[in-house]
């Protein structure tokens, strides 16, 4: 088998970082941290060295799709309002706890990191080189791992993960970069983080 340029090849060999991310621990800064390292610093070369540009990745500001983002991202209000009622996402987020305002925003910021990682991560390095051999295996083979890295937080979260994860999917390829789903996951957290609090 080919091991340059081989989309399953890198696929298989990107999986081992998310059993390394899984058992990694740490408060808010140091969960960022690995984050981090796991989906984006250690990918990154790997890829490289496997003949992957990072155009091919989806590393590149990509062609549009904001103005999606932005669409998606006004849509999904209703839905985290309707969120804040749901006990169980009332009381698991947000993930952190804060002593202030500031602390909030901080600790916001260190999710944007762990946020822009994971779509850096299953929306680039597992999405983009599968698809463009065959664009919903590509979307189903990054979609089952990252639907399974949700196992532990509320139920009703696994399905929804798999819906985004479509979702996102499909708004980065039209766009040809992971930045607008990252875009989209973090602004709808922060929303409903802050909805959680206010609410």
């Amino acid at each position: 088998m080919r091991l340059r340029r081989n989309p399953w090849v890198l696929y298989i060999s990107m999986m081992p970082f998310i059993l390394l991310l899984r058992h990694a621990g740490g408060g808010i800064f140091r969960w960022a941290g690995y984050n981090l390292l796991f989906y984006f610093i250690l990918p990154l070369p790997l890829s490289l060295a496997l003949g992957f540009k990072p155009a091919e990745l989806g590393i590149t500001a990509g062609r549009g799709g904001y103005r999606w983002a932005l669409l998606l991202f006004l849509l999904t209000v209703p839905l985290s309002l309707y969120g804040t009622t749901v006990p169980s996402m009332k009381a698991y987020y947000p993930n952190f706890t804060y002593s202030n305002w500031t602390d909030f925003f901080l600790k916001e910021l260190a999710i944007g990191v762990i946020m822009f990682s994971h779509e850096a991560f299953y929306r680039g390095f597992l999405l983009f080189p599968l698809a463009k051999k065959n664009e919903w295996i590509g979307i189903l083979a990054q979609n089952v791992p990252y639907t399974l890295a949700h196992i532990g937080k509320p139920e009703v979260e696994v399905p929804y993960s798999f819906v985004a994860g479509i979702v996102f999917s499909k708004l980065d390829l039209r766009s040809g970069s992971f930045l607008p789903s990252f875009l989209l996951h973090w602004s709808g957290s922060v929303l409903f983080d802050l909805l959680c609090v206010l609410l």
